[in-house]
């Protein structure tokens, strides 16, 4: 074997390792800071019940029940919203669907809480932030 071949292979050897690595970087970046969808949490008593894509999620209802009350999520044409609920001022459904605004949707009462999931709120999905 020649130097000037053992240099051609070491070349190509070197090339194929930064393509490589520009490849798994771009990958890494794009995994990193891709668009998440409009992505909400369903908090109940504190605890994290359901995180849910709303771009992607189907038509359905969800109940959650505390201390023998029930609340009733409505997920309908990629958005939601409280659709029943055994509360005295039924504040949460008169909230209505989870807006722009990034103000979530609170059942007091019943320690029921939807909200955007933190870092994809309306201010990344081309709604307003609180400070415009």
């Amino acid at each position: 074997m020649t130097a000037e071949s053992k240099a051609k292979k070491q070349r190509a050897a070197l090339i194929a390792a930064a393509v490589l690595f520009i490849v798994s970087a771009v990958w890494c970046g794009y995994l990193l800071f891709r668009q998440s969808g409009r992505q909400v949490e369903i908090i109940s008593d504190g605890r994290v019940l359901y995180t849910l894509d709303l771009d992607r999620e189907a038509d359905r209802e969800i109940t959650v029940e505390y201390e023998g009350r029930k609340n009733v999520i409505a997920i309908e044409d990629h958005d939601i919203f409280m659709k029943e609920a055994e509360c005295p001022d039924h504040t949460c459904i008169k909230t209505g669907r989870l807006g722009s605004a990034g103000v979530p949707i609170v059942c007091l009462p019943n320690k029921l809480m939807i909200r955007f999931k933190a870092g994809t709120d309306s201010a990344e999905n081309g709604g307003v932030d609180a400070a415009a």
